[in-house]
């Protein structure tokens, strides 16, 4: 019992850890933005959102531990078993599901809620399990594109795919292209303000694009043959793949002009100051002030080309362009 404590011990530790990487949300555009101009009427997006948290913290605390090291300790089968047995217990996740559960059997939370939240965490904790799945879809559910910088941004969209922030903009963009399809018409404003929630979701990757790369990334950047201008084009062009996939079912004009914008802005900080990211979090932006100009320039863009002309896509394309090369001839030097 002795080693099963110290390994339950270790895993509290290494979770609570961990948990502290969901601070980056306190710098991450999307919530205090919708915080602040959605108050109570934002309660659906926050529960979108809250969703999307709770399926990476819901993972099985046994794969902190490296399969070949767990094989290798010297436990009993009944230590085995009661390790399988008390470490889910070790994510606070667990604790809060069975609150909720006590909630439910005193009427005070639906049976339905509860169970939604339960198959959450269920699957979270179940898929966690399944590297080689997830490790497959991202290696071979990319597409290919033409020209030399086809793996750089393959590798890019992976890294998009593994931060929370796709997930929630994926969403709002799905709840919103449903409604349009079977619900009630809505005024243009509508599908625009939605299309800019969902890029909102989006727009604090383009301030650390290099965030997620690590050292090692950054080295072999530094051997890549490439232009400075040419690394950052391949962040760019899976951060526009990715934003026009998710404009599609909207205004997906207005929603490239508002991604060009969104990368502009974004490249200052991207090149001079790379942060540290974590995947399967929030992306963590510069600062709150940079995120709500960079919020307002977004929607200015947007606007003015759904409800102006569509010429002024074409001027947010010159910006992103000028923005990329001037910002491309530093890449080199924010690397060293």
């Amino acid at each position: 019992m002795a080693r099963v404590n110290a390994i339950l011990k270790a895993l509290h530790s290494a979770f609570r850890r961990d948990w502290k990487t969901f601070g980056s949300i306190a710098v991450n555009n999307f919530f205090p933005v919708t915080l602040f101009f959605l108050r109570q009427a934002g309660v659906f997006v926050y529960l979108l959102a809250g969703a999307v948290v709770l399926f990476p913290m819901s993972t099985d605390p046994l794969r902190k531990i490296p399969r070949s090291r767990l094989d290798s300790w010297p436990l009993t089968t009944r230590e085995r078993w009661l390790l399988r047995l008390m470490s889910p217990w070790v994510n606070p996740v667990t604790w809060v599901l069975a609150g909720l559960a006590c909630w439910a059997a005193w009427g005070r939370l639906t049976a339905g809620v509860w169970a939604m939240v339960a198959a959450i965490f269920l699957a979270g904790f179940f898929f966690s399990e399944l590297p080689s799945l997830r490790g497959l879809w991202f290696r071979r559910g990319v597409p290919s594109f033409p020209g030399p910088l086809n793996q750089l941004i393959r590798k890019n969209i992976r890294e998009i795919l593994s931060t929370l922030d796709f997930y929630v903009a994926l969403l709002l963009t799905v709840a919103a292209g449903l409604w349009r399809i079977a619900g009630p018409p809505l005024p243009r404003e509508a599908y625009l303000e939605m299309n800019l929630l969902s890029l909102l979701a989006l727009s604090s990757y383009t301030q650390c694009l290099f965030g997620l790369d690590g050292d090692g990334g950054v080295s072999r950047y530094r051997l890549l043959p490439l232009a400075g201008w040419q690394i950052l084009a391949a962040k760019d062009l899976a951060f526009l793949g990715v934003a026009i996939l998710i404009s599609l079912p909207l205004t997906p004009v207005a929603g490239t002009a508002a991604a060009l914008v969104c990368l502009a802005s974004g490249h200052s900080p991207s090149v001079t100051e790379r942060r540290e990211q974590v995947r399967w979090r929030f992306s963590s932006g510069v600062s709150l002030y940079f995120g709500f100009v960079q919020v307002i320039l977004m929607a200015l863009a947007a606007a003015a080309v759904e409800f102006g002309t569509g010429w002024v896509a074409v001027l947010c394309g010159i910006i992103w362009t000028t923005s990329l090369w001037w910002h491309g001839t530093r890449v080199r030097d924010g690397l060293r």
